[in-house]
């Protein structure tokens, strides 16, 4: 795919411009689709296939790197398995390509029954600064079950930040448990909205 910058949102830089594209046009589905949440949708963002992607994955991280760039003292990025992990992976290359120190973590849905128990995999977050990510979110519940983990085993939670904003309840929700909530991509910039 060539990308293009004649369809570019009014404002937005290069990379996001790309990202955009490639998400309109190989990562939303039109239809009838039941997202994990139950709710019902006429349209389905499968950032997965992007974030996996290698066209994708390094504009990803770029595209949240900026988006979180003004947190001071990040210390690791991450967020429930399994969309997360991509999204974490991403934003640790591309951090580490401008310097950045940002660690990446893994937060199981449960504590390991067997070995150390672990709920959260990667180096210690106790005593650290760190931002939830989420590929796309709709009801909040993800970043929310990773946040609990990450408290838990005795991290700090700045932010909940989403590569897609679904305009759904996540925002609310996230904000209401009394985290910021940034997200890099809105319905709009998808022609969604």
């Amino acid at each position: 795919m060539r990308f293009s910058l004649r369809t570019t949102v009014k404002g937005v830089n290069e990379v996001k411009a790309q990202l955009i594209e490639l998400i309109r046009d190989e990562a939303v589905f039109h239809g009838d689709f039941t997202l994990t949440s139950g709710a019902k949708s006429s349209y389905y963002i499968d950032l997965r296939a992007m974030s996996l992607d290698h066209r994708a994955a390094p504009l990803i991280g770029q595209v949240m790197v900026d988006l979180i760039a003004d947190i001071p003292d990040i210390a690791a990025v991450g967020g429930l398995t399994m969309g997360a992990d991509p999204i974490a992976a991403a934003v640790l290359h591309q951090g580490a390509a401008r310097g950045t120190t940002y660690d990446a973590f893994v937060v199981r849905k449960a504590p390991k029954d067997h070995g150390r128990g672990k709920q959260v995999e990667g180096p210690d977050v106790s005593g650290k600064r760190v931002v939830v990510l989420e590929d796309t979110s709709t009801t909040g519940g993800s970043p929310l079950t990773a946040a609990r983990a990450l408290e838990a085993a005795g991290a700090t939670v700045v932010a909940v930040a989403v590569v897609v904003d679904r305009a759904t309840d996540a925002r609310r929700v996230i904000e209401e448990a009394g985290y910021e909530y940034r997200a890099a991509i809105g319905l709009s910039d998808l022609g969604l909205a």
